[in-house]
């Protein structure tokens, strides 16, 4: 089970009602194969921290390692070691006789993995120009068609999922390991920082305007006119952060 410091917890089980009304829970899927726990109880913490959607709160949270053991079906040795490395990464941090607790990163933390970010994606672009084909660049175009005639809004949560998996592709399409093993961690905590700030400002409307414009130059293989939307697009997100993200302070 998941502690925040008001003591409210977020539980594996069916959602429940908080005080507020609101459900807070997190959905645990037990881990069923031995191989490889300290693995694969990694990937399940890092989806359950993901989940948490860390940056609509300002409560800390807290995290059970003996309930989450539990939950997973497994010993606690694999969660200790899997809760080590998520340190190490900055996703959690340990207090000591307190328990370990979800990361909210500072807004001059979120600015600098953006801006980090940006030089990846914008060279992922580069080599995008240079080495796909049109039936590897095709599918960007595709994702978006779902939200035409005036429906991204009633549908802002599923956009917000492909606005992510928009930029999770472009790096793939780099084809470049080292830059695709850069970026994993880095954009996992992006992950919920997009999340959070999709739907201010009229983001949702520009993104949309950016990503088809990124797309064309792409297709085109304009190679320095991608590189430059694809780094404008991300500082822009900086830039929001820096104006609008109160919250992370």
């Amino acid at each position: 089970m998941l502690f925040m410091s008001t003591g409210e917890p977020f539980s594996s089980r069916p959602p429940t009602e908080t005080r507020s009304g609101q459900a807070a829970s997190v959905a645990v899927e037990p881990i069923a194969s031995p191989a490889s726990f300290k693995s694969r109880a990694y990937t399940a913490l890092r989806n359950v921290i993901v989940s948490l959607d860390v940056y609509r709160q300002r409560s800390e949270v807290r995290l059970d390692e003996r309930r989450l053991a539990q939950d997973f079906g497994i010993s606690r040795t694999p969660v200790r070691e899997a809760m080590a490395q998520l340190e190490r990464e900055g996703f959690v941090r340990s207090v000591p006789r307190r328990g370990i607790y979800v990361v909210r990163k500072t807004k001059r933390e979120v600015i600098e993995m953006i801006t980090a970010w940006a030089a990846l994606e914008s060279m992922a672009a580069r080599l995008i120009t240079e080495n796909a084909g049109d039936e590897d660049i095709a599918p960007l175009r595709t994702m978006f068609s779902k939200f035409e005639n005036g429906e991204l809004h009633a549908r802002l949560d599923e956009y917000s999922e492909v606005n992510i998996e928009f930029h999770q592709t472009i790096i793939r399409m780099s084809r470049n390991s080292v830059l695709i093993a850069l970026a994993e961690n880095l954009f996992t905590h992006m992950r919920m920082i997009r999340m959070k700030t999709i739907g201010e400002q009229d983001r949702a409307d520009r993104s949309i305007h950016d990503h088809m414009h990124i797309i064309k130059a792409l297709e085109a293989r304009d190679t320095a006119r991608a590189e430059e939307l694809v780094r404008t697009h991300a500082l822009g997100l900086a830039e929001h952060v820096g104006k609008y993200a109160d919250y992370l302070d």
